[in-house]
């Protein structure tokens, strides 16, 4: 079924402060590169036949081609983002204006969250992640909310700072996810719920090969994720590699670029 995306075209990327570990001002960046990567990206989503829709990008706000971390949108209803950082605070406000200036029901948040970069939705479960840019209790906000359960998981690896680089959903009942970015407990858990998930290997980790983005059947990853890509395509599923180079030197991937609107259901 054809997804709804939102993007943000990076015409203003750089790295030029450190909230990751990913980032090093020293070593910059290529903007100019990085936009061809980013419409390589975009075209991989509308070959697939996803609809693709554009937030401008705002002067000053490097990180806003991260459009995940604006919100989480489920059933129509828009859960708001509350950047930790002051540097991306704008972002907050910009994608919530997005939504409501086109009628979604909109809820800005009391509580810290950075929308899909710590929370993941399947068909009947929202994963939300916890432990370095997202408190745990705009997890219960965001259930009361959006009226879906919330299952909370702590991330315990500051190189896996949001759930969407440690856990992507394969499909609606299914995840792909990397053992060591998770407390113990929350490992446990993940076991529990998923005893089919795609465990991905150390070297997909370190290259963010997890922040993939699925429609259940086509994959949309990392191209140097070599050991995921193998396990996904012996599964039966389609595998899209894309070039993000120069938008992980800020710790972003496929998923970090791509915000879903799902309408209601």
């Amino acid at each position: 079924m054809p997804k709804h995306f939102l993007m943000c075209r990076p015409d203003y990327f750089t790295v030029e402060y450190t909230i990751n570990p990913w980032m090093r001002p020293e070593a910059g960046a290529d903007r100019d590169v990085a936009v061809r990567q980013w419409e390589g990206l975009k075209s991989a989503y509308e070959e697939l036949g996803h609809q693709v829709s554009l937030i401008d990008p705002i002067e000053g706000l490097p990180d806003m081609v991260f459009a995940a971390n604006g919100a989480l949108v489920v059933g129509g209803r828009v859960y708001g983002a509350r950047f930790a950082y002051p540097q991306r605070a704008a972002e907050g406000p910009a994608y919530l204006r997005w939504f409501t200036d086109r009628g979604y029901e909109a809820l800005e948040p009391s509580h810290v969250n950075e929308g899909e970069g710590d929370f993941l939705t399947l068909d009947d479960v929202i994963l939300a992640g916890t432990g370095f840019r997202t408190d745990v209790v705009a997890h219960q906000e965001a259930q009361e909310y959006l009226g879906r359960p919330v299952v909370s998981l702590t991330l315990v690896d500051p190189r896996f700072y949001h759930l969407d680089t440690a856990l992507f959903p394969i499909d609606g009942h299914n995840v792909g996810y990397y053992p060591a970015a998770f407390s113990p407990g929350s490992l446990a858990v993940l076991r529990r719920m998923f005893p089919d998930a795609v465990i991905a290997t150390d070297r997909d980790a370190e290259v963010l090969g997890l922040n993939a983005v699925s429609d259940g059947t086509n994959v949309v990853v990392n191209a140097e994720a070599s050991d995921l890509q193998l396990e996904l395509k012996r599964r039966g599923y389609e595998v899209i590699p894309v070039d993000l180079s120069e938008l992980r030197k800020a710790g972003g991937g496929p998923k970090c670029c791509t915000l879903e609107i799902r309408g209601e259901n």
